[in-house]
Parts: structure tokens; C-alpha cells; sequence
């Protein structure tokens, strides 16, 4: 990844002077006590923790899927062509295969040429034709022997003959055109042998109708990760059961599975781990086959030690505060998996928009990366604030902003208050726009960088 892809997606928010709230467990739940586990360090920049965090990952292993199911994944062969594409010359309009020399001069003279059969698309004319005849042709049959030039029945006098009630067994060539008019050749598009998609393509529909269009009803592609999804709390409450009193619903296993969906992944909810030891080493036990382990809550200074406790049993973890607002507290590590190669474990905080942009800036690109994509970075475009966004402690912000595009420029507009725990800001927002760490707000009517959240990596600006 280049040094301007890097630069496109680390960056992150939070603004109008509200705190992370980053010691609040989840949704409103404070804790006690903690540590920051072997691996801590005062404060990583974004970009430091995300080098970290994306050298534990690269391509998976491949599978051989149906074309259909390889939409959105990463080819893992190269597609040549087993044949010809059209196999045979055909017709791109409804008309007459003739030969040249019987219309060249048209203009002047039309000619009438004998009709001597038809060929519809699908079938192979026996026929051949030769001078002063001419053979009926419809879109996409292949033209037969001996014509090299097909006239559209506009250009014939077809309809006044229809009108009239006249056989057709002749036709009247009312216009002279070039030399292999309406001809596609054989091979126009594809030749036999040709490469067409080389290993690396991203799988679209335009993709898939390549590979059906050669006779291929499977290829062979870098599979989708596994990402196992985990909330922790005894404060949590599966939506759709009854809320008691003192609880909330648990929305982080709800948002970061949709971003593991949106970014390629495959999300593998595990349910709500309970503040106790043993409920966690259960929750943990589920995702041993998974490509990747999610969590939420639990990895800041204030957190349940137990947390921390089971991960680093587990495990070789890191506990950082990384200097952005929100989303400061982060871990990450590998964990111990028998048999097998260790399973990477990233440490989302536990405030909803927390969790969320944490995962947009370390998770997505690395389930990209597991896909077998180059490009990990969301574009950035540069527009104007409307409104202004405050940086209280010295962390690059990342405020949620509504960006539309007026008069040639782009305009952002922060969603409203900027708290880590109200989700629907983000909803609002298409955008984050950045305060850097060495300022302490940014003017409405100032220039900004604005990350695009619903533009994917391909966009180029």
C-alpha cells in the first residue's frame, strides 16, 4: 500500500467539546481498576497502530465457488479464454447478409436481390451466399458463408412490401453501406487463448458475465473471512428480548457484524459475554475457527481486569490508547488456538460510535486484506465546514458530518452533538472530518479533510 493510501483512511472524530466517555463500559456501564497489559504504551498515533495491526494479515486460502457466489471476491486464477467470443461472425442488426459488391452502388441504382432463406440467431445457415442473392438474417445469428455485409431492413424496401402484400422472396437495397456493415467479426471480443482476467480481479457483475459468457460456471477466488463477533457486558440485552431494568441493548454486535458484511467479511455473532471468567473463556472457545475475533468493551484503563486477564492467558495482547477522539482505547493481539495458527483478536471500546469507527479504521481494512485487496483506504476529498469541531485533549478528531456537494465544492456539517455513545450521529453522517491532534478546533468556513464513508477504495480523486 502506498504512503497516499495510507494517508486516505487514518483519520477519525468527535467534536462540540463532549468527552470519549471512553471508561464507560459499553453503553453506560463504569468500571474499576485495570492495567494496560504488557503491551501497553502511553499513546500510538492512528497510523502506528494500524502498521501494527495490518502486518498480522494477509490473503487467505482459496476455494472454488459457483460464479455467482464469487461476486465481490478476489480471483485466485487466471481466466483465458477457451474460445472464440463470438465464436462465429454474426449479425448486430435484423437485415440481409449480402455481398458488398451487390450494393455498392446502391444509391444510384438500387438493386433487388433474390432472398434465398433465413437464419435466425442460434441457428447455422447451409446456404451460401453468392451474387444477386441475399439471406434474411436476424440480431446475433452468425452470417453465412460467402456475405460480408448485413443491410438493415430499413434500408430495403421490406415494409412496402409487407404493406402491400408482397412475397418476400425478393428485396429491394435502398442504401449503399461500407464494406462488413453490421458484421461483428469472430474473436471481436475475446480471442481463443486470450487472458481476459488476470489473477487479482475483483469479481462484478460485468466480471461474471465475462466468465459465463466463456462457458465457465465456477472459478477459483480468496474466500471470505470469518470474523466472529463478541459484545461483553453484564449490562447487555439481545435485542428483541424484554429490557429490564438497568440494562440496554447490546447495538455493537449489530453494527460491526453489518461492517464486516459491507466491508466482504462474513460476521459470526457469538452472543454477549458475562463479566465473569469462565463466561468469557466459553465466548472465546467459539470463535477458535474464525479468520478474525471482534470485540467490544473492555480494553480501556478503567475496565473489568478480567478482560484483559482472559485475553492475555490467551494470548500474546497490547492494550493501547491510540491519540484519536473517539475510539481511543484499542487492543490487539493473537490468541493461542491449538493445532492451528493464531487467531487475531481486535479490541473495539465499548461506546457504540467507538466501536464502530474502530472498526472502520483497523477491522476494515483488515478483513480488505484478507480478501486479497491492494486497496485498504477509503478516499478523502477536501470541502468546507459549516459548523465548527473542537479538539479538547490533543487526539486527531474525527467529527461525523453530513457532506453534500453545491456551487463545485464539497460542504460538511456535523451531525450534532458528538458524544461516543450517540449512534445516530453517525447514522447521519456520510463523511468524518478531520481536526488534526495539533489543533484545538476547526472554524466553520475552514478548509477540512473529509474521509467519505460510503465511497468505496476504487473511487479515484
Amino acid at each position: 500500500m502506498t504512503t497516499h493510501q495510507h494517508s486516505r483512511h487514518l483519520h477519525a472524530h468527535d467534536a462540540h467539546g463532549d468527552g470519549d466517555h471512553e471508561s464507560i463500559h459499553d453503553h453506560g456501564h463504569r468500571h474499576h481498576g485495570g492495567h494496560n497489559g504488557h503491551g501497553h504504551e502511553d499513546m500510538l498515533e492512528v497510523e502506528q497502530a494500524f502498521q501494527r495491526i495490518i502486518g498480522h494479515f494477509d490473503p487467505l486460502d482459496t476455494v472454488e465457488l459457483p460464479v455467482l457466489e464469487c461476486l465481490g471476491l478476489t480471483l485466485a486464477e487466471d481466466i483465458n479464454s477457451p474460445l472464440d467470443l463470438p465464436p462465429l461472425a454474426n449479425s448486430a442488426m435484423d437485415g440481409y447478409a449480402v455481398l458488398h459488391t451487390d450494393i455498392a452502388h446502391a444509391n444510384g441504382a438500387p438493386p433487388t436481390l433474390s432472398v434465398i432463406s433465413a437464419v435466425a440467431a442460434g441457428q447455422v445457415s447451409d446456404q451460401t451466399v453468392t451474387a444477386g442473392n441475399a439471406i434474411r438474417i436476424m440480431t446475433g445469428a452468425p452470417v453465412p458463408a460467402g456475405a460480408d455485409t448485413v443491410v438493415p431492413f430499413e434500408e430495403t424496401d421490406e415494409m412496402d412490401r409487407r404493406r402491400n402484400g408482397q412475397p418476400l422472396n425478393e428485396i429491394e437495397i435502398r442504401k449503399a453501406l461500407p464494406l462488413g456493415s453490421n458484421v461483428r467479426p469472430a474473436g471481436e471480443d475475446v480471442h481463443s487463448g486470450e487472458l481476459v482476467l488476470p489473477t487479482g480481479t475483483v469479481v462484478r457483475p460485468a466480471e461474471a458475465g465475462v466468465m459465463a459468457s466463456l462457458g465457465l460456471s465456477k472459478a477459483r477466488v480468496i474466500r471470505r473471512p470469518v470474523v466472529a463477533v463478541l459484545s461483553t457486558g453484564d449490562e447487555l440485552t439481545t435485542a428483541g428480548d424484554p429490557l429490564t431494568p438497568g440494562h440496554i441493548y447490546d447495538s455493537n454486535s449489530s453494527s460491526v457484524a453489518a461492517a464486516v458484511i459491507a466491508a466482504g467479511g462474513v460476521p459470526r455473532i457469538i452472543g454477549i459475554a458475562r463479566d465473569n471468567l469462565d463466561d468469557l473463556h466459553r465466548c472465546i472457545d467459539t470463535a477458535a475457527d474464525a479468520d478474525l475475533l471482534v470485540t467490544s468493551a473492555g480494553v480501556s484503563k478503567g475496565d473489568y481486569d478480567m478482560v484483559k486477564d482472559v485475553l492475555e492467558q490467551r494470548g500474546d495482547m497490547n492494550f493501547w490508547s491510540v491519540r484519536m477522539r473517539p475510539a481511543k482505547p484499542l487492543a490487539f493481539g493473537l490468541l493461542h488456538r491449538n493445532g492451528r495458527s493464531p487467531l487475531p483478536l481486535l479490541g473495539l471500546p465499548g461506546n457504540p460510535v467507538s466501536a464502530l469507527l474502530a472498526f472502520e479504521m483497523f477491522g476494515r481494512p483488515a478483513v480488505r486484506r484478507m480478501l486479497g485487496r491492494d486497496l485498504l483506504a477509503r478516499p478523502m476529498v477536501e470541502g468546507v465546514l459549516t459548523g465548527p469541531i473542537y479538539n479538547s485533549d490533543g487526539r486527531r478528531v474525527y467529527a461525523r458530518v453530513e457532506v453534500e456537494r453545491r456551487d463545485g465544492a464539497w460542504f460538511a456539517t456535523p451531525t450534532g452533538p458528538q458524544g461516543s455513545n450517540i449512534l445516530t450521529s453517525l447514522s447521519r453522517a456520510n463523511g468524518l472530518a478531520i481536526c488534526p491532534s495539533d489543533l484545538t478546533r476547526k472554524e466553520a468556513g475552514q478548509a477540512v479533510k473529509i474521509i467519505m464513508l460510503d465511497w468505496n477504495e476504487e473511487v479515484e480523486l
